[in-house]
């Protein structure tokens, strides 16, 4: 593993940053949002602007992990480690795989169960069209798309807009949001259209549109 090359490129999607594990619960959204995604690296010993500064104990922030994975996140999530030394500095890497068994919830300190997604380097609380995008990813081989005139009508929007959000596509179809997201999630799964997450908006665009 080119450990260097990996701090360089920074956090994103797949990589995040810890100096080190303060709480077992609060890195559960980490671990869920790498799992409910593409997978990803926790990179223990490094600070949030790539700088090298080590673990004490390896043992210690391996145990703050596992309890993490199996108490604070349902379902449990299995963790691998990597040991790298840097300039006699350990980093202790974190690999959480692209789960089969999506979505995964985190416990939040009111006794809550969250599911989060990675948005570039940060962890989004999952909306419902995620989530329900999440479920679907695990149970369907593929899915068939019959377009109706909710599917034209979104089409259109989205070539005159560029994006839509899903009280917008509700409105323009006249559909309740139930109806109306179960059509956002196929055409995602279809690859279609994408979801684009903030912590203060979701939106649709047509894919490798922004």
């Amino acid at each position: 593993m080119n450990i260097r090359k990996l701090i360089l490129e920074g956090e994103g999607t797949t990589v995040d940053f810890k100096k080190t594990i303060t709480s077992s619960q609060k890195i559960a959204k980490s671990l869920v949002a790498f799992a409910n995604g593409k997978g990803g690296q926790l990179l223990i010993g490094v600070t949030d602007d790539g700088k090298i500064v080590g673990v004490k104990s390896e043992d210690e922030e391996k145990y703050m992990i596992n309890k993490s994975a199996t108490q604070f996140c349902k379902p449990a999530i299995e963790p691998k480690y990597e040991e790298v030394y840097v300039d006699d500095k350990l980093v202790l890497v974190v690999s959480i795989d692209k789960s089969e068994t999506k979505p995964h919830y985190a416990l939040d300190e009111n006794q809550k169960w969250w599911a989060y997604y990675r948005v570039e380097d940060k962890c989004i609380l999952a909306s419902n069209v995620i989530l329900e995008m999440l479920k679907k990813e695990n149970k369907e081989t593929g899915t068939l798309i019959i377009y109706t005139d909710m599917e034209r009508k979104l089409f259109k929007y989205l070539e005159e807009q560029g994006k839509i959000t899903l009280k917008q596509f509700s409105k323009i179809t006249r559909s309740s949001h139930k109806n109306a997201q179960k059509v956002l999630v196929n055409l995602i799964l279809t690859g279609l259209i994408e979801p684009h997450t903030s912590e203060k908006q979701e939106y649709f665009t047509f894919i490798n549109s922004k």
